[in-house]
């Protein structure tokens, strides 16, 4: 179905994604090679960009266009036809963008992009200080977007934030959930580390260099079908993905000596992102809705399940630790399947995020949602942060926490004003615990096909059941379709208990 409104509707779009794709590919150069003296000429070129972007996004002539688009029967007399969906986001998009002005969206791009450098040499020197006052403006002007947002009727400020990564979701509904799956949680940690017996990680101590690990790395993203002439992978200090445009995803990771599966498992999470990149329909819908993914935590989920419920399955090692043996060195050759397999499913009461295992990584989310959600609202004071974190943490995972670096220094997300990001993560977790049991159901040699290192089966369940949709379908929508049920926890658990309980001997 085409008019003319819908047809330039999309042209809009399409400039608009362009301009988008120049933006994203600034931040992924500053992540990545960017000369660190080239900072504060990067904040200038990100204000300003953002700047005209958004005036894009707010101009009344697309306004117009949707609002045509809208009266046409031809257009909408299906709600759920792919162009009224398109039409659908489009609305939402527009009515959130015209409430920001364009000065505060200019600013939050250019303190965000010098909090971020600061971000960086403060975690470096573990000086919580010298970030203090950049995480105090960059919350002031997240409050003053969500304030330009406005309160959802019986909810919060925090809603406002959340539904730019999960749409329509509520910071209430989501402590409903986290609550009694945080309790679920702890016992089974309580209970693998204190009547379990601990696998050893001896497999994981062995020195590789970064070379080897990134020949490795790019051997398994290859096989789970990443295009590597449609995407590279390089190097920064938090990994992240970028889905530049069509035929342009970037992925990034980072590498240490010891524990080689931490950038194995960084690089397969971010294939993941990427892989859902790919997958979307851009060439024909780039800069739209249905060119785009749906929420943070349908993007999650596919990260996680390539990560978890693949990466650190029994059929996974089955086929991989033989490349590991002949392209790692000397040192895994002594280590079988189940030592792997073990190893790599640990519990361990961690103080880093991107690194914590299944069972505890979505404890370190809860606290972030929680410390968030407590700033945004003024209950704490950033100079308190750090304080109130340690706190918390000890509380969640049994530890102390032995500094700010790895404590509230760790993640890159608030440096940019990324608020109402973090539960996402546990969002998608939950997403990919329940997609996994269905795709289970409807490839029921899956296990043998991962023994062989064959992995296109699965690509294409997702790409048919996911990512061809774009945003089509908003988040709980999409997971009811596939599985037939609400998002629950229940997946999530008995995938965790099914695997970790024989693992440590229970």
């Amino acid at each position: 179905m085409t008019t003319p409104a819908y047809d330039q509707l999309r042209a809009h779009a399409r400039e608009t994604g362009v301009l988008n794709a120049v933006e994203a590919l600034l931040g992924w150069d500053q992540e990545t090679y960017m000369p660190s003296a080239g900072a504060a000429s990067r904040a200038e070129q990100s204000s300003a960009l953002a700047g005209i972007i958004h005036e894009r996004r707010t101009d009344p002539k697309l306004g117009d266009l949707i609002a045509a688009c809208e009266a046409d029967s031809s257009l909408m007399g299906d709600e759920a036809s792919p162009e009224a969906r398109n039409v659908r986001e489009f609305r939402r998009a527009y009515d959130k963008k015209t409430k920001l002005p364009t000065s505060l969206v200019a600013e939050l791009a250019r303190v965000g992009s010098q909090a971020q450098e600061a971000w960086k040499a403060a975690r470096a020197a573990d000086d919580f200080k010298a970030f203090e006052p950049w995480l105090v403006k960059m919350m002031d002007l997240t409050r003053q977007k969500a304030e330009c947002y406005g309160v959802p009727a019986g909810g919060e400020l925090y809603d406002a934030l959340v539904d730019d990564y999960e749409p329509g979701a509520k910071a209430a509904e989501i402590e409903a959930v986290f609550t009694p799956l945080g309790e679920r949680l702890s016992g089974l940690v309580r209970e693998l580390l204190e009547q379990g017996t601990a696998p050893s990680d001896a497999p994981l101590t062995t020195k590789i260099d970064a070379t080897r690990q990134h020949a490795f790395g790019m051997k398994v993203i290859e096989a789970l079908g990443f295009d590597t002439k449609a995407g590279r992978l390089d190097v920064t200090t938090h990994p992240f993905c970028s889905g530049l445009a069509p035929g342009d995803t970037r992925l990034t990771t980072r590498y240490r000596d010891e524990k080689f599966t931490d950038a194995l498992y960084g690089t397969m999470h971010e294939c993941g992102h990427g892989l859902y990149e790919q997958g979307l329909p851009k060439g024909e819908h780039f800069g739209e809705p249905l060119g785009d993914s749906i929420s943070l935590g349908i993007h999650e989920s596919q990260s996680r399940m390539w990560e978890n419920f693949v990466g650190r399955s029994r059929e996974f090692w089955e086929w991989a630790l033989p490349h590991a043996h002949s392209m790692l060195g000397s040192g895994l050759e002594k280590f079988g399947v189940d030592d792997m397999y073990r190893a790599t499913n640990t519990v361990e009461r961690s103080y880093i995020r991107v690194e914590a295992d299944e069972a505890t990584y979505n404890l370190h989310v809860m606290l972030r949602f929680g410390l968030e959600r407590s700033l945004l609202r003024g209950d704490l004071a950033v100079k308190d942060l750090p304080g109130v974190w340690n706190e918390r943490f000890e509380q969640l995972l049994g530890v102390p926490v032995p500094d700010n670096r790895r404590g509230c220094l760790q993640d890159v997300h608030w440096s940019f004003g990324l608020i109402g990001y973090f539960p996402t993560y546990t969002l998608g977790n939950l997403y990919a615990a329940q997609f996994w049991e269905k795709i289970n159901q409807d490839i029921p040699d899956l296990s043998a096909q991962m023994r062989e290192g064959e992995f296109a089966a699965l690509l294409s369940w997702l790409r048919e059941q996911i990512h061809s949709h774009g945003q089509r379908f908003r988040a709980g929508e999409l997971c009811e379709r596939i599985t037939g049920k609400p998002l629950s926890a229940d997946p999530l658990m008995r995938h965790l208990e099914g695997k970790l309980r024989p693992v440590y001997g229970l």
